[in-house]
């Protein structure tokens, strides 16, 4: 009974989550805060989005065509379910595009969709690696082995290496990883970046 309250707890917080990103992406305010240097990371799942998108609102207007005919008294319940679903799916194409990687002068925000984020000290990177890592798996944050992954689509591209002992918090608790694993649109570039704000903290 209590890990059921839990997920529906968890449940509700991630789509109250979802609708505050679609309106943030309504009026155009990403959530990247003064400072910061926003990463992107909603390239690779931005054409599949779109397509469930697409797909969700041919069936809401599909099937209301036909319960309008045929069977009347479901067609309310069906039309409400269908833009539910529908609405859901615009808050998490949102929650991607408002909700970018942030890297500050001290610490890298890696984040994932409307809740996820995970805090990464600049400090505590040793070493920055562009490596394209494919995992199987629906989570979206999990740890295999000693390396803590947050995936799009099951997948990261960059690695970053942690001091011995570095400490982080994640949707799974405290961890101390020997990586972290994320996804970025510009691998290449988003590693020169940490280099470079890696050089200017050690001045």
């Amino acid at each position: 009974m209590r890990r059921a309250l839990t997920l529906g707890r968890e449940a509700l917080a991630t789509e109250l989550a979802l609708y505050g990103q679609l309106l943030r992406w309504i009026a155009r305010r990403p959530a990247v805060p003064a400072g910061a240097t926003p990463v992107p990371y909603a390239r690779l799942v931005t054409p599949v989005v779109w397509l469930f998108i697409f797909g969700s609102t041919v069936e809401v207007v599909a099937f209301d065509l036909i319960l309008s005919r045929w069977l009347t008294f479901l067609r309310i319940p069906f039309l409400v379910l269908g833009i539910w679903g529908l609405v859901w799916m615009l808050g998490l194409m949102a929650s991607y595009r408002m909700r970018p990687h942030l890297v500050t002068d001290e610490v890298l925000h890696v984040r994932n969709a409307a809740r996820t984020d995970v805090v990464v000290p600049l400090d505590a990177i040793t070493q920055v690696r562009v490596a394209d890592v494919d995992e199987s798996g629906i989570r979206a944050v999990r740890v295999v082995d000693d390396r803590l992954l947050v995936l799009v689509s099951g997948r990261t591209n960059l690695q970053l290496s942690l001091a011995e002992g570095t400490t982080i918090a994640s949707p799974h608790g405290d961890i101390t990883p020997a990586a972290v694993g994320l996804w970025v649109d510009e691998p290449r570039e988003v590693a020169e970046l940490l280099r470079r704000r890696q050089s200017a903290r050690s001045r």
